[in-house]
């Protein structure tokens, strides 16, 4: 059978007043990625060939957003806010396109599941009108209720998440018809139910679990969601292999990727666009983004990993150590306090503690080459634009300021004057101013 078409509706319309926030409430972010995009993500992997987005207006941020997973987002503006039927209506252009499924889903549920999107859609190509989605919930005051029985009625406790498949054949259809007629007159899009059953078409409800229909509407209620996802994305992390010494500690975004054997210690953080390949350890109180940790690799303790990072095999990041735009080769190290940005460091160097790229000169960033096998020595200043030749060596406490030939030594810095005996004399003379001050006048202790 030929696949059917599926266009997916967001509803990310709300302003969400309760966040006390001045950005609109789907691009607050979990798991390092505003709401919507994980959103855009789910119905994009459970089969959606065109996503709309309904924003409100002044609110094109949102699409944006929307547009980095799927590019051909459609956009269209909810300029009055009537209820959510009246939101679905505003993409009255995308729905009359003909799609076979019209799957509607809200902006602020991230931690949806596609394979869950997918069995929503799932009765539509059996013949069913209206697929709703539901959940059983722990506390279902508040939410409305899917009957599917007549008896103890108020014990019920599977829920209306409001998300919801239309087939596309009866999709106008069907939302023409709800109406107002309710104390806020506004359009509920709940009311599709029962205006299918009214046309002789077939509902049902499909369940979920209630964290993957958790809604967010508050700050709290966002903390709530980004520990549900972390917990999801700890969980995934394990069963692949990962070892997390202490997991409810770790806190990953999204799209980390691991290998395998790869070792987490405690109080790690991982923001966006982070790989970790075979082996790597990553010690404890780390903090990575936009980084790749090559295989076999060793981070932190308290090291920080900037977006440019990326480390070959067998290197070495030690603690107080931060990186930024920076290649480190295979086996190359800087063990400790070190500060190495936009540069490249060659196979085997060592940099040694209290190193810094001065990569900035106050307008324009500059790189700084370190060859292979060269060694920095200790408390260095490499003063970029600079290149370090293969086997060079940096003598402790240099400014360097021209580029080093391969195999030289290079000392900058000031010449090492001894007075003999001046230590002693200094000493004796603060003895003495001692011994004149009065033993009455001395303040005690």
């Amino acid at each position: 059978m030929p696949a059917r078409k599926c266009l997916a509706i967001v509803l990310a319309a709300g302003e969400g007043t309760r966040m006390r926030s001045a950005k609109p409430k789907v691009l607050h972010a979990i798991a390092g990625r505003p709401l919507i995009e994980h959103v855009v993500k789910s119905v994009a992997e459970a089969g959606a060939d065109a996503v709309a987005v309904v924003v409100g207006p002044g609110h094109e941020a949102v699409a944006e957003v929307a547009r980095r997973v799927l590019p051909n987002t459609m956009t269209f503006i909810q300029s009055e806010r009537l209820g959510t039927a009246h939101a679905v209506l505003a993409a009255r252009a995308a729905i009359a396109q003909g799609a076979d499924d019209i799957l509607i889903v809200y902006g602020d549920t991230p931690l949806l599941r596609p394979e869950t999107l997918a069995r929503l859609r799932a009765p539509l190509a059996k013949g069913a009108a209206v697929a709703v989605l539901g959940f059983h919930a722990e506390d279902p005051s508040g939410y409305g209720r899917l009957i599917v029985a007549s008896a103890a009625e108020r014990a019920i406790d599977f829920c209306n998440a409001g998300i919801m498949a239309i087939a596309g054949a009866h999709a106008l259809a069907v939302l023409d018809r709800i109406g107002n007629d309710n104390r806020k007159h506004e359009f509920y899009l709940t009311d599709a139910v029962a205006i299918a059953r009214g046309m002789k078409l077939d509902a049902t409800a499909v369940e979920a679990e209630e964290d993957e229909v958790r809604g967010i509407n508050t700050k709290a209620q966002l903390a709530e969601a980004e520990a549900a996802a972390q917990r999801r994305l700890r969980q995934a992390a394990l069963e692949a292999g990962v070892t997390l010494v202490a997991p409810e500690t770790v806190f990953l975004s999204a799209d980390t990727t691991f290998e395998r054997d790869v070792v987490v210690e405690p109080y790690v953080v991982f923001g966006e666009k982070v790989k970790v390949d075979d082996g790597a350890v990553i010690h404890a109180f780390s903090h990575l983004a936009g980084a790749h940790v090559g295989k076999g690799a060793s981070v932190g303790p308290f090291a920080r990993l900037r977006p440019g990072t990326d480390l070959g095999e067998g290197s070495r990041i030690g603690n107080f150590v931060e990186v930024k735009e920076a290649v480190l080769e295979a086996g190359a190290k800087a063990n400790h306090l070190s500060y190495i940005g936009d540069a490249h460091v060659g196979a085997k160097a060592n940099v040694g503690a209290g190193t810094i790229t001065c990569n900035y000169d106050g307008v324009d960033k500059h790189r700084t080459t370190i060859g292979k096998e060269a060694f920095i020595g200790s408390n260095s200043a490499l003063v970029a634009p600079v290149e370090i030749g293969d086997g060079a060596y940096i003598g402790s406490g240099s400014v360097i300021t021209e580029n080093v030939p391969a195999g030289a030594l290079a000392l900058a810095r000031g010449r090492q004057v001894i007075k003999e005996g001046l230590a002693s004399r200094l000493r004796g003379l603060r003895l003495l101013g001692r011994k004149k001050v009065s033993p009455g006048k001395r303040p005690a202790g």
